[in-house]
C-alpha cells in the first residue's frame, strides 16, 4: 500500500496516510475551491485500500486507526468526507480492523454532531475525542 500525503492550504486539509508508520490523519480546514479535484487521490487511496485487504496483499494485525481533526469544513467537502466515512465502514463491516477518532474542541459541539451524523450515516461507530484547547 503506497502513501498519501497531501500539504495543507488556507483552504484544503493536510491528508496524511502512511502505512509504514500507521498513520492515517485529515485536519485542518476543508474549503477547497473544487472539492472534487482535491478528494479525488483520498477516495481513490481507500479504493488501493480496499483493493488489497480483497487481494489479501497486507496482512493488518494491528487496527488501522484514521483520525479526522478537522477545525472545519464546507457542504461540498462534507460530501467527500462522507464517502470515505462509507468507504472505511464498508472495509468494517467486512472484519477488517478499521476505526475512526473524530476529534473535535470540547466546546464545538457542531463538529461533534456532524461526526456523530457521519457515524450514523456510515453505518460505522466511530471514538469522539474531546480535546481542550489552552
Amino acid at each position: 500500500m503506497k502513501k498519501l500525503i497531501i500539504d495543507s492550504t488556507p483552504n484544503s486539509p493536510h491528508i496524511l496516510f502512511e502505512p509504514n508508520t500507521s498513520r492515517f490523519e485529515i485536519s485542518g480546514e476543508s474549503r477547497p475551491e473544487n472539492a472534487s479535484v482535491f478528494y479525488k487521490p483520498v477516495i481513490d487511496w481507500v479504493r488501493e485500500l480496499e483493493a488489497s485487504f480483497n487481494k489479501n496483499d497486507i496482512q493488518v494485525n494491528t487496527p488501522v486507526i484514521f483520525n479526522f481533526n478537522l477545525e472545519y469544513f464546507n457542504s461540498t467537502s462534507a460530501k467527500f468526507i462522507l464517502d470515505f466515512c462509507k468507504k472505511l465502514g464498508h472495509l468494517h463491516s467486512l472484519g477488517h480492523p478499521i476505526h475512526v477518532r473524530w476529534h473535535y474542541e470540547e466546546d464545538d459541539e457542531d463538529m461533534l454532531e456532524v461526526g456523530q451524523e457521519m457515524s450514523r450515516m456510515s453505518k460505522f461507530p466511530f471514538e469522539f475525542i474531546s480535546e481542550t484547547i489552552i
